[in-house]
């Protein structure tokens, strides 16, 4: 069988197309398009892939997974029961955390709003490390950590500076003094780690060395003020897993450690972020052509469920002309009625397309879910496929909706 998009789990034998060890046909009987399924077997190979790749390096690292990747309770319990923390960034995200047994302290908590009731379940539980965006947030995580006897560890979040982002802390020297003055005045705060998050969809080593760098220099201006930082976190970023080979991992992995370790810096433990990386490849749609025109097709799919806000490596195959060759241009289009529906630009194709046609997207595991916006439509049934098993997770017309909240 050949692979299709780069996936072991997506591939082609003659005029048939499988799913895992499931043909296309089989699942097609099951529901209507558009359907939305995912890979088991490619998420634990995902985890393993990237635990290996940095294993190989560190021997101090952990690993937490970015429940706004995907936050279906059946992918987060798959991924948990690798030994894989959690990054949540809400209150129903920790709930389910704690509710799939993830060890408190095994999950980190953070974001640039933190309510009361959030910081509250936070300590009440113990998680592990709160992480803060503003300094101002400090303050009332020591009041709320007081009440309950409690010595809260925090995660300071530092600006990358990647084009003015407005995410986290900038430590000048106005932020560093308030940030000492806390420190000497609240008791139940500890401040152990510092974080940077560069960028999304990151595939170059450079970007990667660069964010280590802005969290070294950050490092050697809380030294200098007797600030004692036990663990960086190197947030996330990463692409699909199709997108980026073990090899380059194992690299970005290696040219890290060398930052490291030419820095002097020894830290007790390295936080990893991944949330794409695990799930994104592991996602695939499957929708229709519904109308088609000169140079264009109109699939029942578009940016509600399937929005460019995810910023996915979408890729885009006829299934029901599979081993046709895909080579030639047409504009795939989106049922919202704007004209913004553009799901790709003179995207290679096959020649003819005609309606009904089955046409699969893939990489369409990470954040389609979270960002998408329903516009008047139902979501689209999900199947979890291991092996030859399948089993609808999500039921459109029963289930109504994905929510966690």
């Amino acid at each position: 069988m050949k692979k299709i998009a780069g996936n072991p789990y997506l591939k082609k034998e003659n005029d048939n197309f499988f799913v895992d060890l499931i043909p296309i046909n089989i699942i097609l009987k099951k529901s209507r398009t558009p359907l939305m399924i995912l890979l088991e077997n490619r998420i634990r190979d995902n985890i393993n892939t990237f635990r290996t790749a940095f294993n190989t390096r560190f021997n101090n690292i952990k690993y937490f997974y970015s429940f706004k990747a995907n936050y279906l309770t059946e992918i987060c319990n798959i991924i948990c029961s690798e030994g894989v923390g959690a990054e949540v960034i809400s209150l129903p995200e920790l709930k389910l955390a704690l509710k799939i047994g993830v060890p408190p302290n095994e999950i980190l908590v953070g974001g640039p709003y933190l309510p009361k009731n959030l910081i509250e379940k936070c300590i009440e539980n113990k998680i592990r490390e709160l992480i803060v965006y503003n300094l101002n947030d400090l303050d009332k995580i020591n009041k709320i950590a007081e009440k309950y006897n409690h010595i809260q560890n925090i995660c300071i979040r530092v600006n990358s500076q990647k084009y003015n982002s407005k995410l986290g802390i900038i430590l000048n020297e106005k932020n560093i003094t308030k940030l000492k003055t806390i420190i000497n005045t609240c008791n139940f705060i500890k401040v152990n780690t510092i974080l940077s998050h560069f960028s999304t969809q990151m595939n170059s080593t450079e970007q990667f060395k660069n964010n280590i760098i802005v969290i070294i220099q950050n490092l050697r201006k809380l030294e200098e003020n007797g600030i004692d930082i036990q663990n960086i976190n190197l947030g996330g970023g990463f692409p699909e897993a199709t997108i980026m080979p073990q090899e380059q991992l194992k690299k970005i992995a290696a040219d890290i450690g060398d930052i490291i370790e030419e820095s002097n810096f020894t830290s007790k433990n390295i936080f990893i972020e991944p949330g794409r990386y695990f799930v994104g490849d592991a996602g695939i749609f499957i929708s229709k052509v519904i109308n088609v025109g000169e140079g264009w097709a109109i699939l029942n799919i578009g940016n509600h469920i399937c929005p460019k806000f995810a910023r996915c490596s979408l890729r885009f195959y006829n299934i029901s002309q599979i081993n046709r060759p895909h080579k030639y241009k047409l504009s795939l289009l989106g049922i919202v009625p704007t004209d913004q529906d553009v799901l790709a630009k003179d995207y290679f194709f096959t020649q003819n397309v005609n309606e009904g046609d089955k046409v699969l997207i893939t990489n369409v595991g990470a954040y389609t879910l979270t960002f998408s916006n329903r516009f008047p439509y139902s979501l689209p049934d999900i199947f979890l496929v291991k092996d030859d098993k399948i089993r609808r997770i999500f039921d459109s017309i029963s289930d109504h909706d994905i929510s966690i909240f």
